[in-house]
């Protein structure tokens, strides 16, 4: 399926939408195990991605995606500002210059998570969006009927396996075993991301 100017406009809009809406509940999140200001920062990365929408629309694929990445490194601050500008402008590298397909989007998606992954020195089961991140990404390549369904579960199934971990990463990590039995804010915004992403997928199986 070609990703025209139209359907990545709407892509853009429905992940930005999707996490301003849930700003409340990824800041009550993070009040529980890191500095309380994990909606609000995400809010305001993805209302200057929503200002940013035509301009970011018109853009090449690639570059579209570096430009969302630069938006939420310039908003969003703190650590996640850096970790989800390093997954889109690695999306975006990804890209480059070949045509705009959703074929494309399984090795993107793979370099973002890389990019994640070395800004943070992090990986799987530490507690944090990587959690979410790299099952999706697995999910995504091994392909197959009903993916956006699957891809739904995959970060679902990430996201709530984070609340028993005891953290290593970030600012949780300072709580120790006081980090057990909560759920990583940073791993639901990831979630709430492939939650509104995977329609487009349901939409060409």
């Amino acid at each position: 399926m070609p990703i025209n100017p139209s359907v990545l406009k709407s892509m853009v809009a429905a992940a930005a939408e999707r996490v301003v809406d849930h700003a409340d509940e990824l800041t009550a999140l993070d009040q529980a195990i890191g500095d309380g200001d994990h909606g609000i920062n995400m809010k305001r990365g993805c209302s200057e991605v929503l200002a940013q929408l035509d301009a970011i629309a018109a853009k090449p694929v690639g570059e579209a995606l570096k430009a969302v990445g630069m938006a939420l490194v310039m908003k969003v601050g703190g650590a996640s500002g850096p970790l989800y500008g390093s997954l889109f402008i690695g999306m975006g590298k990804a890209f480059g210059d070949k045509p705009a397909d959703m074929a494309l989007l399984s090795d993107a998606l793979a370099a973002g998570v890389d990019g994640v992954a070395a800004r943070g020195k992090s990986t799987a089961r530490e507690k944090t969006m990587l959690d979410v991140l790299i099952p999706v990404r697995d999910a995504l390549k091994a392909g197959g009927p009903d993916l956006g369904a699957r891809l739904r579960e995959a970060a679902a199934q990430g996201a709530a396996a984070t609340i028993p971990m005891r953290a290593t990463k970030g600012r949780a990590s300072y709580l120790g075993e006081r980090s057990v039995g909560h759920l990583d804010p940073g791993a639901r915004s990831s979630q709430l991301l492939v939650e509104a992403l995977s329609p487009f997928l349901d939409a060409q199986t």
